[in-house]
């Protein structure tokens, strides 16, 4: 389903898979001109281009994965696929995705706790909730090499890692049950940063200097200063919900929120200033409370990730 960023349903396109996930993160993710989405049921990613001629989305091909998938990312001309049990990488090229993986490795604990991949400098960090956090290093090309190893230091209180946000060297990881959020760098635990007054902090968006923790039971948003060391929570909420949270996405002074109560879904769209503060400019109701993947996509050409 695409929403203008006033709320408006401009078009809805079909998968060709089946979905079914939960309990997960970053099941879409946009990457240039690409949006990849899970179908965890068909056990296939979905890719879609963007279509300069009508402005919109086109879909391009299935990806097929090892497992069921649950959660994608975009970075180093791969699509990275995040399943139950595994990780793979797929090549980007003229062409479009690979549909052949060029790597894979298993997960530490691969129970079907999987929740979020995502992109660092020369490897990949994967939280799964049966209090895993780990990484897997990538070859030059960046396709998935070698095994996945535990990151060092995981405090002894770890309680589901969930939600992740990445950027550069640095991955802020959501420990929902243990109401923290924790900073992984060079494969090691630096910094764990309680949510105060709002619990189970789960999905997480970073725009500059700021962290945004969406918190499913609070029904909020919470926002968090991010420099060298230092996680602080600079305000408890910055926005409140109806529902339970189920995703949180951010991109070009957007920010996204999908919540869930009452049997639908509503897809709240901020505007984001230079403070962190979110300003709504849209509202769509779904009719369907188990919606839980959001993405914000440019209508333009974009060269960046």
């Amino acid at each position: 389903m695409i929403y203008n960023a006033t709320g408006a349903l401009l078009e809805q396109l079909p998968t060709g898979g089946a979905g079914g996930v939960g309990g997960n993160a970053g099941g879409i993710a946009q990457g240039h001109d690409r949006l990849a989405v899970v179908n965890f049921g068909s056990g296939n990613v979905s890719i879609f281009d963007k279509d300069f001629d009508h402005a919109g989305l086109r879909y391009e091909k299935l990806v097929p994965a090892v497992a069921n998938p649950v959660s994608v990312a975009f970075g180093n001309d791969h699509l990275y696929i995040l399943t139950t049990s595994y990780i793979e990488s797929h090549r980007i090229d003229r062409y479009g995705v690979e549909p052949r993986a060029d790597g894979e490795a298993r997960l530490v604990v691969g129970d079907g706790s999987a929740a979020q991949v995502g992109t660092l400098r020369g490897e990949l960090v994967i939280s799964e909730k049966s209090n895993a956090i780990e990484t897997i290093d990538l070859d030059r090309d960046g396709a998935v090499t070698g095994s996945t190893m535990l990151v060092a230091n995981i405090p002894a209180n770890v309680n589901a890692p969930f939600g992740l946000a990445t950027r550069g060297n640095d991955a802020y990881v959501t420990i929902a049950h243990a109401n923290e959020i924790s900073l992984i760098r060079n494969n090691m635990v630096l910094t764990v940063t309680g949510s105060g007054t709002q619990s189970a902090p789960c999905w997480a968006a970073l725009d500059g200097p700021f962290l945004f923790s969406a918190n499913s039971p609070s029904k909020s948003v919470s926002r968090y200063a991010v420099y060298g060391e230092k996680i602080i929570q600079d305000a408890a909420v910055v926005a409140s919900f109806n529902g339970n949270p189920t995703d949180i996405a951010y991109r070009s002074d957007l920010a996204a929120v999908i919540d869930a109560s009452g049997g639908v879904s509503h897809v709240s769209i901020f505007d984001v200033d230079e403070d962190g503060n979110f300003s709504l400019k849209g509202l769509a109701t779904i009719d369907n409370a188990t919606t839980n993947g959001v993405a914000i996509v440019r209508e333009d050409r974009d060269s960046s990730q």
